[in-house]
């Protein structure tokens, strides 16, 4: 079984929907998936946690594919409210769903080993190549951060994808150093600075595991469709997930997801349906 870990609001349903449809296409092993929710309308009226229709439908899509696989919501509302409210990184440079990763250790009955993975991420290989790197003595691995790496340090992570060991995260208090971390200082990329700087050992890994650019490369295990820089038609960044199917294929010239994106299609369409909703547009 692969442990997994997904953080977000209701607006995730598209991300994990193609995340994990990607995943069970190419990764025989059942996965576990967690998903982290939390209910922050206070700070925003659409920052809702992610509902159990949406949970039910993502479980019938992953059990359809791999009947042992399933989806598991936990709400960390209260957690989160402990430990973030009114903190120096509550505005965080996305929302404060980022910080959601660091609260992990919080949660009973996290497995041992978990892969921590960003909602923009697509799976273009088995993802076992990945979970099943030893890391018995590093509290995670990680790839580098295309640009922080050269900017800040050249061990900066992108905390996108983590594979993370929590008996030696939390015998070195690696969570709990980043949250007083987020708690005291003032941070760019607030989750990403603070688990950076409370590490205490990592095991930097291939780009192959978080590839943060070139999405049509057939050696990658994991796309990242995060925000990138674009050169032309002059510099610029742009930040199309893979959901934003014609944005994909016209600007970011990547059509190596196509066969997951029509399944995502035609899932979001029944989904929609079901919810008397109007019908997705494929682009594909």
């Amino acid at each position: 079984m692969i442990n997994i870990l997904l953080c977000g609001n209701k607006k995730v349903f598209d991300g994990a929907l193609t995340q994990l449809i990607s995943i069970l296409n190419r990764t025989r092993e059942p996965i576990n998936c967690y998903i982290f929710t939390m209910d922050k309308s206070d700070l925003r009226e659409d920052f809702v946690p992610i509902d159990d229709e949406q949970i039910d439908f993502l479980n019938e899509v992953v059990k359809e594919k791999s009947p042992e696989s399933n989806v598991v919501k936990i709400d960390v509302t209260d957690i989160y409210n402990k430990e973030f409210k009114g903190s120096k990184n509550e505005s965080a440079y996305c929302t404060p769903y980022t910080l959601l990763r660091l609260l992990i250790d919080l949660v009973p009955n996290i497995p041992d080993k978990i892969l921590y993975l960003d909602i923009d991420i697509m799976a273009n290989g088995d993802i076992s190549k990945l979970y099943n790197i030893d890391i018995e003595d590093y509290e995670y691995s990680a790839v580098k951060e295309k640009y922080g790496s050269w900017l800040l340090r050249s061990d900066y992570i992108n905390a996108g994808v983590l594979l993370i060991n929590m008996k030696l995260a939390r015998k070195n208090k690696l969570f709990e150093k980043a949250r007083n971390l987020i708690k005291t200082r003032k941070f760019l990329f607030a989750d990403q600075d603070a688990l950076f700087w409370a590490t205490t050992s990592k095991k930097i890994v291939s780009r192959i595991y978080n590839e943060q650019s070139s999405f049509n490369r057939k050696n990658t295990i994991i796309c990242h469709f995060c925000k990138r820089l674009l050169w032309v038609p002059f510099p610029h960044t742009e930040n199309y997930k893979q959901w934003n199917i014609e944005e994909v294929h016209n600007v970011l010239k990547c059509y190596t997801f196509d066969s997951d994106l029509k399944e995502y299609v035609k899932f979001k369409e029944e989904y929609e349906e079901r919810k008397g909703k109007v019908k997705v547009k494929s682009k594909i």
